[in-house]
C-alpha cells in the first residue's frame, strides 16, 4: 500500500472523481456525452470512445489534485494507456490523484428489499493486476431499496466479507451501500445500514482500513461518527441521481463528507462542445463540487 496516496485520501481537501461506467452502463453514458449507438457496431469500438471520452476530462486542466483527491476507474480503462501510460500511473504521476478501480460486477436481481452484488469471478487475479498498475484502492456497489433489516444485513456482510479479501490483497476497499434515494423509508434504511456497519467495524482486525461510499444522509452528519472509526480512511458520497446542484446543496450540510461524484460530475459535457467549452464546463463543476466537499 502507498502510504503517501494513503495519507492524501485520509486528509487531503478535494473529493474523488467516479468514472467507472462500465457494461451495461457505458451506452447510456456515451449517450448523455452526446455519442449515439450508431457511432460504434462493437464493445470494443464502444469502449474507445469511452476511453477517449474520460482522457478528455483527465486531460482537462482543472482536473487537477488541487481539488480532486482520487479516480474511480472502470477494468477496461486500467488497461488502457493515456499519453502512453497506464491511466492510474498518468492520474498519479501527471496529476497527483489516486486511483481507485471499480471492481464488482453489477446487482442481483431485488431480494427483501435489496440488489446484493453479483459474484465476482476472477477477483483475486483482478486485484493482482491492480497491484501490478499501482491502483490504490476498489469500489463495489450494493443497492437498499426497502429498510428491511434482513436485507441490509446480507448487503453489509457480503460488502465487508469482500472488503476483506480486497484488503489482504493490498488494495483498500470503497464499500458502497447505497440507499435509493427515491426510497419511501430512506431515513430509516440508513439508521439500519449505520448499525450493520458498525457491528462489522467492531470485528475488523485492528489493521484493516476501508473506505465508505454512502448516499447522502436524510439527516445532516447522520454519519459523523463513522468517519471516527479508525478503520475508516474516508467517507465518500455518491450523487444518487440528484442533479449536481441539488447534490452539492445536500453535501454542504454534511460535514467531512466529501463527494465521489459521477453523473454529477459529467453534467453538462459533450463530445461536440469545443476543448474551451468542454475544459470551462468541467472546471465550473469541478470547482462548485470541491466546494461543497470542504465546506
Amino acid at each position: 500500500m502507498n502510504t503517501k496516496q494513503l495519507d492524501r485520501i485520509h486528509t487531503g481537501k478535494g473529493f474523488i472523481a467516479a468514472l467507472d461506467q462500465s457494461g451495461g452502463s457505458t451506452p447510456k453514458a456515451l449517450l448523455e456525452y452526446g455519442v449515439k449507438e450508431n457511432r460504434y457496431s462493437n464493445d470494443e469500438e464502444m469502449f474507445e470512445l469511452v476511453h477517449e471520452m474520460r482522457t478528455r476530462i483527465i486531460k482537462t486542466p482543472a482536473f487537477d489534485s488541487e481539488y480532486i483527491l482520487g479516480a474511480i476507474l472502470f477494468e477496461n480503462t486500467m488497461d488502457r494507456s493515456i499519453d502512453g501510460q497506464l491511466t492510474a500511473d498518468y492520474l498519479w504521476e501527471k496529476k497527483g490523484i489516486v486511483p481507485f478501480l471499480k471492481v464488482d460486477q453489477g446487482l442481483a436481481a431485488l431480494d427483501g428489499g435489496v440488489q446484493v452484488m453479483k459474484p465476482i469471478p476472477g477477483l483475486d487475479d483482478l486485484l493482482k493486476r491492480a497491484v501490478e498498475r499501482n491502483i490504490f484502492g476498489t469500489k463495489m456497489r450494493s443497492v437498499i431499496k426497502e429498510a428491511n433489516p434482513e436485507g441490509i444485513r446480507k448487503v453489509v456482510e457480503q460488502q465487508f466479507e469482500v472488503g476483506k479479501q480486497i484488503f489482504a490483497a493490498g488494495l483498500v476497499p470503497i464499500i458502497e451501500p447505497e440507499v435509493d434515494i427515491n426510497s419511501a423509508d430512506k431515513a430509516e434504511s440508513e439508521k439500519l445500514l449505520k448499525e450493520e456497519i458498525k457491528k462489522q467495524l467492531s470485528v475488523l482486525d485492528k489493521d484493516v482500513k476501508i473506505m465508505l461510499k454512502l448516499s447522502i444522509p436524510t439527516v445532516n452528519n447522520f454519519y459523523s461518527d463513522l468517519m471516527e472509526d479508525p478503520h475508516v480512511v474516508r467517507v465518500v458520497a455518491l450523487s444518487g441521481g440528484y442533479s449536481q446542484k441539488d447534490a452539492n446543496e445536500k453535501l454542504k450540510h454534511n460535514h467531512g463528507l466529501i463527494a465521489s461524484f459521477s453523473r454529477a460530475l459529467s453534467q453538462g459535457l459533450s463530445d461536440g462542445q469545443t476543448n474551451e467549452d468542454f475544459n470551462a464546463t468541467l472546471a465550473e463543476s469541478i470547482q462548485a463540487i470541491y466546494e461543497a466537499s470542504i465546506a
